[in-house]
């Protein structure tokens, strides 16, 4: 069990019911539910599985909410900008690449666009 350390508090009795409405609602300790409603740091690499939301309002109320977290899914087009990052290289770089006939991609409207799997396949091989 996680050491814990006493805290106490006065709320309005407004925010003590939905304090516990939530931590009922959550099927989770009011302890729980304030610990986790404090703590301000998260790992970046633990955005995508981040569940639980607080808002802080201009006043003293409590707010308890939750959303969910649905990153967009990877372009299948890529610009030139792109396929630099998902390489990790300079755009010069993949430019050279793509004039050289070296990284499949082609010109659409003087813009040079790649297919991220012909990308991916092309750096696999």
């Amino acid at each position: 069990m996680t050491e814990r350390n006493a805290l106490f508090v006065r709320i309005p009795i407004e925010a003590a019911e939905r304090l516990r409405h939530a931590a009922f609602e959550l099927n989770t300790s009011k302890q729980d539910l304030v610990a986790g409603l404090v703590t301000h740091y998260v790992d970046p690499s633990d955005l995508a599985s981040l569940r639980r939301i607080t808002v802080e309002t201009a006043d003293d109320s409590l707010t308890v909410g939750h959303a969910e977290l649905h990153p967009d899914p990877p372009a299948e087009v890529l610009t030139l900008a792109g396929v630099a990052a998902l390489l990790q290289v300079t755009a010069d770089d993949v430019e050279a690449l793509a004039e050289a006939g070296e990284l499949p991609g082609r010109k659409v409207g003087g813009e040079w666009r790649f297919a991220r799997e012909a990308v991916l396949r092309w750096l696999a091989g």
